[in-house]
C-alpha cells in the first residue's frame, strides 16, 4: 500500500512510501536536505517499521525538536497503525 504523510515542522513537505505488513520500501521526500535524505530513503529501504523507529525517533534538526528523519519515523507508525486497524 502506497502512503503519503505531510511532516510538520521541517524542510520536507512531503513522505511517500510503501508498505507492505510491516516492512517499508520506495521511500521518497519532497522538499528538505537532498542528498542526506536520498541516503535515509536507501539505508531504510527494506526495514520494519519497529527498525525504523529505532534508528529515526528522535532525531532533531538544529534548534528543532524534530527532524525528517523524525517525522518520518512517525509516518511509518501511523501507516502500519493505520493499515492495522490501530487507533
Amino acid at each position: 500500500m502506497q502512503y503519503t504523510y505531510k511532516p510538520q515542522g521541517v524542510c520536507s513537505i512531503q513522505i511517500d512510501f510503501d508498505i507492505n505488513d510491516d516492512v517499508i520500501t520506495n521511500v521518497r521526500f519532497t522538499g528538505g536536505c537532498n542528498g542526506n535524505l536520498k541516503a535515509i530513503s536507501k539505508l531504510v529501504d527494506g526495514m520494519t517499521v519497529a527498525e525504523i523507529e529505532d534508528k529515526l525517533l528522535g532525531n532533531t534538526c538544529g534548534r528543532r525538536p524534530t527532524s525528517c528523519a523524525d517525522q518520518f519515523a512517525k509516518a511509518v507508525r501511523a501507516a502500519y497503525n493505520e493499515t492495522h486497524g490501530i487507533a
